[in-house]
């Protein structure tokens, strides 16, 4: 073993509000004393956009035009070069939590096209032909909760072959009808999605029942905006023919993430949407979509 560095994050959740202070400590270890040319700190947070390969082509400026979107940036030299002693060294940092300029903090996410991530990075400059240490560490950032009290809107579907879209032809579909409800299209991030289904009937047999949470990312520029809808997950809420007039009950726990509170910007949009999905014998694949609008309270 040579020398190691880590970097120990105060919090275990690791999740921090703008305004909070980030502390914690960096770890070097080594069995022998160490010279350096310094240790630094940098903690920094960006959006980072791209764009699908069917969309390439139509936005050629946009490489151009949307670089990553810096939202936080800022170092600090821990240890001014020197010599470290054998053994295990703590060295503790506090870095205030706060977005450059006018910018705002968003919500950590990972997605497809749209990647919000905060880092924490240790630098130890090495003399000569001993090789530079790096060490990076994610930590998470939670928007504020939102002031005012959020409504529920609850909404009640029925769908038959008369309601669907993009259906070609519509005389050979089966006869069948499906109702059911969600409580509230209007979510809270922390809380899940609920609601019920019925089959009240069906002229085949119902293969499964799932639920499919997507993800809307949105990345634009001058020129356009290209707009990519990817599944994050999918939840089995009934397998096989399933009793007629029997509520199934919708539940569905928002990860975390890949999902953040729903966010429009100039540059990017992150939205969500459910479908439920209902999947007959003959392969007649039934779907029902709704968007979402998620929120922090």
């Amino acid at each position: 073993m040579g020398t190691s560095l880590d970097i120990k994050i105060k919090r275990a959740n690791k999740v921090y509000h703008e305004g909070e202070i980030l502390s914690g400590v960096v770890v070097v270890v080594s069995k022998d004393a160490i010279h350096h040319n310094g240790i630094s700190l940098t903690m920094e947070g960006s959006v980072n956009l791209q764009l699908s390969a069917k969309s390439v082509g139509m936005f050629e400026a946009f490489y151009n035009s949307v670089k990553p979107i810096q939202i936080i940036s800022n170092t600090v030299e821990m240890v001014k070069p020197g010599k470290l002693p054998t053994g295990k060294i703590e060295i503790p940092f506090e870095f205030p939590l706060h977005s450059k300029g006018n910018k705002v903090l968003y919500e950590t996410y990972h997605g497809v096209f749209v990647n919000i991530q905060y880092t924490l990075r240790c630098d130890m400059r090495r003399p000569l032909l001993a090789k530079d240490l790096t060490k990076t560490c994610e930590f998470i950032v939670h928007t504020l909760p939102q002031k005012e009290k959020l409504t529920p809107s609850p909404v009640d579907f029925t769908v038959t072959p008369d309601t669907l879209q993009n259906v070609k032809e519509r005389a050979a579909l089966p006869k069948f009808l499906i109702r059911g409800h969600l409580n509230s299209t209007n979510c809270i991030i922390t809380q899940p999605l609920t609601g019920e289904l019925l089959v009240e009937s069906a002229e085949v047999e119902v293969k499964s029942i799932e639920l499919q949470l997507v993800r809307v990312e949105t990345c634009g520029c001058a020129e356009g905006y290209a707009r990519d809808a990817t599944e994050i997950q999918n939840i089995q809420i009934a397998e096989g023919d399933v009793c007629r007039g029997l509520p199934i009950p919708i539940y569905m726990v928002f990860p975390r993430l890949f999902t953040c509170p729903t966010l429009q910007t100039t540059n990017f949009k992150i939205e969500f949407e459910v479908n439920v999905v209902v999947i007959l014998q003959d392969d007649h694949l039934i779907t029902e979509n709704f968007p979402l609008k998620l929120s922090r309270v």
